[in-house]
């Protein structure tokens, strides 16, 4: 099969929102008025990002939920996405299943696929989405006028809350590396978690107007929230005893007593919540002010939030525990270029 068949076979497809897909040079995107674009790109690489042993379904899933959670951070809708897929030959098996899994959620969000291009080599799979999000009128000091979430709006005062769970993507990873023993039932919902993210991005537009500043949680909370500390110029204060109830397979493990002490459990809780990555949660902040219309956001959305810690006037991070004294701070967040 050439190059041009592969795509015309798995990723051509009516585009009824866009003004022009696949098949030109370029693609046309129709933009509503009053509207501004939102642009992200993730790259996903065999060995690096996903297991060799992976299910292709899962993987086309993922590769656009890691686009489609960086629009859900900027509160965007998505309009379409372009892939650049390289691949070691042309399995029409795999191939199937990837486009299947892709599309499958690209139908889900309205987001057309109306480009990319294929080339042979190691699988590598790079995903470029397009998003629109309300322009604003004023603009905050040393910010665009838009009404889309950024980074650089949190101030001190503020609510700090997650999205939906938090630390079983890591969990899984852990045990596929061979560092971590899990009962079978709790690696088979962790692995779900790490392979086949859900985008909020419905949370992320009941969001406008109401969170001072957000993120996806891609490298790890810690790591994610850090981004915000540093743009908003802020820091912040977690509380790790209602953090490590975020890890959903907790209950499970704590079942699992002889495979964990208590000190053990807890060290690995933290290690997957706070340092842990791949969960595209949202982290976000909002003024005490908007507690009620964060739970309305929640309940839209049908999104399950927690409010886990405050932001401060001080610069830095600091972790407490039940009692509020300070954790000491050893989770790190991932980084592609440190071993």
């Amino acid at each position: 099969m050439g190059e041009f068949d592969l795509i015309r076979r798995y990723f051509t497809r009516p585009t009824p929102n866009a003004v022009l897909g696949v098949g030109d040079d370029c693609a046309l995107l129709r933009l509503g008025p009053g509207m501004q674009m939102a642009i992200s790109t993730d790259m996903l690489v065999a060995g690096r990002h996903f297991f060799p042993d992976v299910d292709p379904r899962t993987l086309g899933h993922k590769a656009l939920a890691v686009n489609l959670s960086d629009l859900a951070a900027c509160g965007a809708r998505p309009l379409a996405f372009t892939l650049a897929l390289a691949l070691p030959d042309t399995n029409t098996n795999w191939l199937h299943a990837f486009s299947q899994g892709l599309l499958a959620l690209a139908d889900a969000h309205g987001c057309e696929l109306v480009g990319g291009d294929t080339t042979r080599g190691s699988l590598n799979i790079c995903i470029t989405v397009f998003g629109e999000v309300p322009a604003g009128t004023t603009a905050r000091a040393g910010q665009p006028a838009t009404q889309a979430l950024l980074r650089g709006g949190a101030q001190a005062g503020d609510d700090l809350y997650v999205s939906g769970t938090l630390g079983d993507a890591r969990l899984a990873l852990e045990a596929l590396q061979g560092r971590l023993a899990l009962p079978d039932a709790v690696l088979a919902s962790a692995r779900q978690r790490l392979e086949c993210p859900t985008p909020r991005v419905a949370l992320g537009m009941a969001l406008r107007g109401i969170a001072s500043a957000a993120a996806d949680i891609s490298d790890g909370l810690l790591g994610d929230l850090g981004h915000i500390l540093e743009r908003s110029a802020v820091g912040a204060t977690v509380d790790t005893h209602i953090a490590i109830e975020l890890l959903a397979s907790y209950v499970d493990l704590t079942r699992a007593r002889s495979l964990f002490d208590q000190q053990l459990l807890q060290e690995t809780a933290l290690r997957c919540v706070l340092g842990g990555g791949d969960d595209y949660e949202l982290v976000f902040t909002a003024s005490p002010a908007q507690r009620a219309a964060v739970q309305g956001a929640s309940i839209a959305s049908a999104t399950p939030l927690t409010r886990i810690g405050k932001i401060d006037a001080e610069p830095g991070l600091r972790l407490v525990d039940a009692q509020g004294a300070t954790v000491l701070n050893t989770f790190a967040s991932f980084d592609h270029f440190n071993p």
